[in-house]
């Protein structure tokens, strides 16, 4: 049976219910289509998070490893193309930290691509009539940070890695001010993720050649 590890983000300034938390919690222990679901959530902390993954790889050894982090203002799921060897926080940690034009990994490449088949994925999205989008930014913040570390440690090994940013839930969007704020139920996105990471632990050769370009 193929090892996915789900990996979310626990609550922050504005986001005090984080789906992406939620989502790895729901999903830990399920099992679809020979594929076994472990779900770890994150510190939100620059000091805290690499620690946290690479104890994660090394307990459960996964096949895939699929991160995920809440990104209020998107649409819908997004399958993040690359993560870069930025730390330019919008706002702090929850350690009060705010690194500003800091490497994630000093001496470490610009930038990684996800290993995930993000089109074979996007593709069962489609099929099951999930909304869902490839994304060439995962901002600067810690879901960056996150994608960067995963990749870097699982640069020699065969576990395909990358992330998928998920908007806020209805509840939170309904809370947030005057402006509409996209939203999605925790449930889709749920079983967005879950998808991933079939996907993720059972494609079989090169990924999907599908568009899913952006002019910016």
């Amino acid at each position: 049976m193929s090892v996915v590890v789900v990996t979310g983000f626990g609550p922050y300034a504005e986001e005090a219910d984080n789906p992406s938390g939620a989502i790895a919690g729901r999903l830990d222990g399920r099992v679809s289509d020979g594929v076994i679901v472990r779900g770890l959530v994150l510190p939100v902390t620059t000091r805290g998070v690499r620690e946290a993954i690479a104890a994660g790889l090394e307990r459960h050894r996964p096949d895939a490893l699929v991160l995920t982090g809440v990104a209020p203002g998107r649409t819908a799921p997004a399958l993040e193309r690359a993560a870069i060897n930025v730390r330019d926080f919008p706002l702090s940690d929850n350690d009060g930290r705010e690194p500003v034009d800091e490497p994630v990994q000093p001496g470490g490449p610009d930038g990684y691509l996800s290993t995930l088949p993000i089109k074979a994925i996007l593709a069962r999205w489609n099929a099951e009539r999930i909304p869902g989008y490839v994304s060439n930014t995962a901002g600067t913040f810690l879901c960056n940070q996150a994608f960067y570390i995963a990749r870097h440690l699982t640069r020699d090994t065969s576990t395909a890695t990358g992330f998928v940013h998920v908007p806020v839930t209805p509840a939170r969007a309904a809370g947030g001010g005057d402006r509409p704020v996209p939203s999605m139920p925790l449930e889709l996105m749920e079983r967005a993720v879950l998808l991933a990471a079939v996907v993720a632990a059972t494609h079989e050769g090169g990924d999907l050649r599908l568009s899913a370009g952006a002019i910016s």
